[in-house]
């Protein structure tokens, strides 16, 4: 073993590091010297005094135990220093990490509040809009906004041709995507959609493979590619693609995300589908039901010969004076319905009677005056057409309450009948009749004149004449 080991494994049983050994091994000599000096000079000058025996005896004691105090006293505080520095250093790293770990876990939190806050306004789009194409557009708003990709579009499936075909689209530099088609199966969305599973490529420049539209996208340089399909109840609806055109670490969370957003999306193509089915159910059936009246009113027409075409003119009339009267849309629905009804009741009538080509006897216009009541307990108990009964029920009641069959006066007439009232008797009076032939414009129009304020109302009366409808024969 080497003089240098032997010195080292003395000085670790010591107890002292090198530099601390070298003090002490210096100190020692220095008090031997001292010692040695202060002994040769008493005993060359003998001292006699006891003060000076005293001081050397002092500075003899201070020397030899000046080497103890370092060891016992001096180096125990020197250590606690150094290990009191080493900790503090180590507790201000451990505090930096701290903070690292802090910032990165407060990015994190942060990116999951936002794409949280994300999901909830899709939520609200899609409950307060069923438009679908609004729907979509917010959908790649807050594809963009949470996970700040340079593109994103979403392809829906036609299920006619089981093409998948563009339905909205963000961030591209170009159009040409707008006018892609892809079967199912075909290129990387395809496989999306058929196999109902997401599908991500971190590097398309190198993998671009299965991208049928590769060519299209040359000009978009993107490098990144992540493609979810839509799904709703168990039906594919489309798909979701983001692009990138930097590399894009696709983890768990992203695509997990990414997947969240397309049950979003396909939760609000499976509504708008709904929507548009029932909406179409409902126009199909409102087209029904008002093919069915038109129907009803022509056969009305049919059976009295004399009236042919008389409901469809006065229908016509009706609707456009009540609209110039400030009548909604929605009440012009049931206007129209009552015009085309209003003599439904008829259909009461005995033929004889109702087919008459000569004067009605009192007994028989007792029983014509009957079919307004007929109306209203035909048309009563069908719920579509409750609020259509105005017409059929009133229209023959006179603003001065002398009409039929409830005697009705002024206002207590439902609007509707009043307007009906006065373009029924215009039509009619312009109409040939087997016992005279029909009245010329300008007659009819001052007979309706002196009917004002008695058989009709005068405010029906000026806004007749203000829009100058005239009635003739088809």
């Amino acid at each position: 073993m080497s003089s240098t080991t032997k010195d080292s494994t003395n000085n670790n049983a010591l107890g002292l590091s090198s530099p601390a050994l070298t003090y002490t091994i210096r100190i020692a000599a220095i008090v031997f010297i001292a010692e040695a000096l202060v002994m040769l000079f008493l005993a060359v000058v003998p001292i006699e005094n006891a003060f000076f025996n005293g001081l050397f005896d002092s500075i003899a004691l201070t020397l030899i135990l000046t080497p103890l105090f370092y060891k016992l006293v001096y180096l125990p505080i020197i250590t606690e220093v150094k290990l009191r520095r080493n900790l503090q250093k180590e507790l201000e790293e451990t505090n930096v990490k701290l903070e690292a770990y802090a910032s990165i876990a407060e990015e994190q939190i942060k990116h999951k509040i936002d794409r949280l806050a994300g999901l909830r306004y899709i939520d609200m789009a899609i409950t307060a809009s069923l438009d679908l194409r609004v729907t979509l557009n917010v959908i790649l708003e807050q594809v963009s906004a949470t996970l700040h990709v340079d593109a994103a579009d979403i392809l829906l499936l036609n299920p006619n041709t089981l093409r998948l075909e563009h339905a909205a689209s963000r961030g591209f530099r170009t159009k040409v995507l707008q006018h892609s088609h892809l079967r199912l199966g075909e290129g990387h969305a395809g496989r999306a959609a058929l196999e109902a599973r997401t599908v991500s490529i971190e590097n398309l420049q190198k993998d671009a493979g299965d991208l049928l539209r590769a060519p299209l996208l040359s000009e978009e340089d993107f490098i990144t590619f992540c493609c979810a399909p839509l799904i709703s109840r168990g039906n594919i609806k489309g798909v979701i693609e983001i692009f990138h055109r930097t590399k894009l670490d696709i983890n768990q969370e992203l695509l997990d995300f990414v997947e969240a957003l397309a049950s979003q999306a396909a939760i609000a193509v499976d509504n708008a589908s709904m929507f548009n089915d029932l909406h179409r159910a409902n126009t199909e059936l409102s087209l029904a039901y008002e093919t069915t009246l038109e129907g009803w009113s022509r056969a009305l027409d049919l059976r009295d010969k004399e009236t042919e075409g008389h409901s469809r003119r006065v229908t016509e009339t009706t609707v456009r004076l009540a609209r110039d009267m400030g009548m909604s849309e929605e009440e012009l629905k049931n206007v129209r319905r009552g015009a085309l009804l209003h003599d439904i009741g008829k259909m009461g009538v005995p033929d004889h009677i109702l087919l008459k080509p000569g004067p009605l006897t009192e007994e028989e216009w007792k029983v014509m005056r009957m079919h307004p009541v007929y109306a209203r307990d035909l048309l009563l108990p069908i719920t579509y057409l409750k609020s259509a009964l105005d017409i059929p029920y009133c229209h023959h009641e006179k603003w001065d309450g002398t009409g039929y069959p409830r005697g009705l006066k002024g206002e207590e007439i439902p609007l509707p009948a009043r307007i009906f009232a006065l373009v029924d008797v215009c039509d009619a009076l312009q109409s040939d009749r087997p016992y005279r032939s029909g009245w010329p414009k300008e007659q009819v129009i001052e007979h309706i004149k002196s009917l004002s304020g008695n058989h009709f109302d005068p405010e029906v009366v000026k806004a007749f004449l203000k829009s100058e409808m005239h009635y003739q024969v088809s």
